[in-house]
């Protein structure tokens, strides 16, 4: 049984005892149907959620298109940023650079977790008076982040001047070479994580086993079981960001030929 309407829900007639001969069901003022009016109203009501539906996902579509088209502008601007031109001199000497290193990189890269090899190359001595500074910068965060210290600065040194190239200086070539600094650095690193259990490695100064960064380390974090899986971890993601600066290089090298004055 129909609920008696009191007013009508479209043009608001306000039914009295005056209207009660009029038909049940109908408006005495307009003759709108109550119940097909009501069924009316539900349908426009599921049509406009729809359509708010509808809407919506067309914004979030349209942000999510604006916000990719940001990060490839903020990408294209900051690590593909060119010169207007160079030099014939600049382009070939750098270019000469550049193949000595990648053909310096493929070593570390192919010999893997060697330490006699690694720790007897150029670039250890180069990284070791950094992971020596690391434990002194970081003493005043506590034990455990000075011992980490060390290791810590010898890769973030050579990513944050990779950063600085990319931001400050606008210069990719420079910033891909301190890439393959930074993954150089990881695999300098390597062999030190893989010795963790045995302690092997001869230590600066001739400090003992007690003194051994990553034997420690692991320690705190009862992870020795895990050494040689952290090592390998370490020499693979420095084996690709040394590809990574492949990249970068063989990127620069290929736009700048058209642009030698």
């Amino acid at each position: 049984m129909m609920t008696k309407i009191m007013q009508c829900p479209k043009c608001k007639y306000k039914v009295g005892s005056k209207d009660i001969h009029s038909k049940e069901g109908e408006c005495p003022s307009c003759g709108v149907i109550y119940e097909k009016y009501f069924a009316y109203l539900q349908r426009q009501q599921a049509s406009n959620v729809k359509s708010y539906a509808v809407t919506k996902k067309a914004a979030l579509n349209d942000n999510k298109a604006i916000r990719t088209k940001a990060l490839g502008e903020f990408i294209k601007r900051s690590f593909l940023h060119l010169p207007e031109q160079t030099d014939s001199l600049s382009y070939w000497s750098r270019m000469i650079g550049f193949a000595l290193f990648a053909l310096w990189g493929l070593k570390f890269m192919l010999q893997g977790i060697d330490s006699d090899a690694l720790m007897g190359s150029f670039m250890h001595n180069v990284n070791l008076p950094f992971h020596e500074a690391g434990h002194i910068f970081f003493i005043p965060f506590g034990r455990f982040m000075t011992i980490l210290g060390g290791s810590l600065f010898q890769v973030l040194l050579p990513f944050g001047l990779m950063l600085g190239f990319v931001f400050y200086q606008k210069e990719i070539f420079g910033a891909a070479i301190m890439l393959w600094w930074t993954g150089q650095s990881l695999i300098d690193i390597s062999p030190y994580i893989d010795d963790a259990i045995q302690r092997n490695l001869p230590l600066i100064g001739g400090m003992g086993e007690s003194a051994h960064d990553w034997g420690n380390l692991l320690r705190m974090t009862d992870m020795l079981q895990h050494t040689h899986t952290i090592a390998n971890i370490c020499f693979v993601f420095g084996y690709l960001l040394i590809l990574a600066s492949y990249a970068w290089g063989f990127y620069y090298f290929s736009r700048m030929r058209y642009k030698i004055r």
